[in-house]
């Protein structure tokens, strides 16, 4: 059984789907390999008692992300604001704060401690060149050291570096200690600084998708229709230096041959495939050295926003509960009111090995913590645990590890033969987030193009 196309696109992700897209405007031929049942890679929407869709992947976009605000536009999707009326929570310790704005009233020198450190690190962040990272200045001094490092020579406090441990998590969804501190700068870099990361309004977390954020690749799917193949795991590619042309093999037999293949899935995904030949020694050993985040995301929801009618925002922080970063997520029609949070890097390993009823048990209870008792009686917990997943294993997406990018970073998009590499970890802006991943596909379409004239 076997097809033979122009293009050949493993994985049907918003990078994956965006590439087809393109290169079928532009006359070619392509087909679409995805290993799930669905389209959508990291976003998926789940339902809400009612029947409401609500997303436990991939989630919002911002005003920034231009990429991912023309494609909803394009594609004829609505947007409306997270909510974020009220005082938000942020807990330090032992200490509390309810509070409006961004800034919360905390220990003086901890908050001139942690305006400190986030200068220093959107400073080097911006010297360090998104498209080529190991080419910064302080490019060989970062990537030899992990954030961790990092930050305990720059943050002078105990309280600035609870801090940025618990943004490490929010953001990158690991620990400081697990990736480099190159990496970290050319992420902050990536998105235009630290506040572009962690904000709400004007940040990347301002804006939801009516209908759910799985919409954008639900309606780029409709568009390519037959030619995105589902339930094909890709499991060998075969592909010769100097030759035009590639032969890509699914678990269940499926032959495809093609002119050139994308690769769109996450390094640690992309790694799993059996190429013949094997690839150049430095992209092998850049997708060792990347590894997935880890997260479960979690909806937890009421018969009724009920932090609303408190003053409250809904947004908690804490950098000592596990469910550490918490949300308003009540769809627009108030059909019910409905929390998001998540356990991110070390907190997900310990949620994982939890069954799931005392998982439940510590996650409300961390929302009675930050909300009172009326937290304690939800109508449905959605949640989901992302590493689990035979094909994403993690989220919210890979990071490298001390040494990749100085000694193999180049390799991170550079073509392999015909062999091209997609996929929202390739961006040189917003990398992790939607807005990479269309960047990435947009740019492997306009790589392959001209291949094909």
């Amino acid at each position: 059984m076997g097809k033979s196309v122009d293009v050949v696109i493993v994985g049907a992700g918003v990078a994956g789907l965006v590439a087809a897209r393109d290169l079928v405007r532009n006359g070619a031929d392509v087909l679409v390999l995805e290993a799930r049942d669905r389209v959508g890679g990291r976003l998926l929407n789940g339902e809400l008692p009612g029947g409401a869709p609500i997303e436990v992947g991939g989630q919002w976009v911002g005003p920034a992300q231009h990429q991912a605000m023309e494609l909803v536009r394009e594609l004829g999707l609505r947007t409306y604001p997270t909510y974020g009326e009220g005082e938000h929570i942020a807990e330090f310790r032992t200490t509390r704060a309810q509070y409006t704005g961004r800034i919360p009233r905390l220990n003086p020198l901890v908050l001139a401690d942690i305006g400190q450190t986030q200068y220093r690190l959107d400073r080097i962040a911006r010297q360090v060149a998104a498209a080529e990272p190991w080419r910064a200045p302080q490019a060989e001094e970062l990537d030899r050291q992990t954030f961790d490092t990092w930050l305990r020579r720059t943050a002078r406090t105990t309280g600035g570096r609870d801090f940025f441990r618990l943004i490490t998590e929010a953001v990158f969804s690991n620990e400081p200690e697990d990736m480099s501190a190159l990496w970290a700068a050319f992420y902050v870099g990536a998105a235009g600084g630290v506040d572009q990361l962690i904000n709400v309004s004007g940040g990347a977390q301002q804006d939801r998708v009516l209908g759910g954020t799985q919409r954008i690749a639900l309606e780029l799917a409709e568009e390519l229709g037959d030619r995105i193949v589902l339930d094909a795991p890709v499991t060998d590619i075969d592909w010769q230096p100097a030759a035009s042309g590639v032969r890509v093999t699914t678990r269940s037999g499926l032959t495809v041959r093609a002119r050139r293949a994308v690769v769109a899935v996450p390094p640690p995904l992309a790694a799993r495939i059996r190429y013949t030949p094997g690839l150049p020694g430095d992209r092998d050993q850049l997708i060792q050295r990347m590894p997935m985040g880890r997260v479960i995301k979690i909806n937890i929801a009421y018969e009724e926003p009920f932090w609303r009618h408190a003053g409250l925002s809904g947004q908690a922080n804490s950098t000592h509960r596990p469910f550490g970063t918490v949300l308003d997520n009540t769809p627009r029609d108030g059909s019910c009111g409905v929390l998001v949070g998540f356990l991110e890097g070390r907190h997900a390993d310990t949620g994982s090995r939890m069954d799931p009823d005392e998982r439940r048990a510590q996650v409300i209870n961390d929302l009675v913590g930050y909300f009172g008792p009326k937290a304690r009686n939800p109508i449905a917990f959605i949640e989901r645990d992302w590493a689990q997943e035979e094909y994403s294993r993690g989220c919210y997406g890979a990071f490298a590890v001390p040494g990749a990018l100085t000694r193999f970073g180049p390799a991170l998009r550079r073509p392999v033969g015909p062999l091209h590499w997609a996929g929202t970890e390739t961006a040189t802006r917003w990398a992790g987030y939607i807005d990479g991943a269309a960047e990435s596909g947009h740019r492997v379409a306009d790589e392959i193009l001209p291949k094909l004239s």
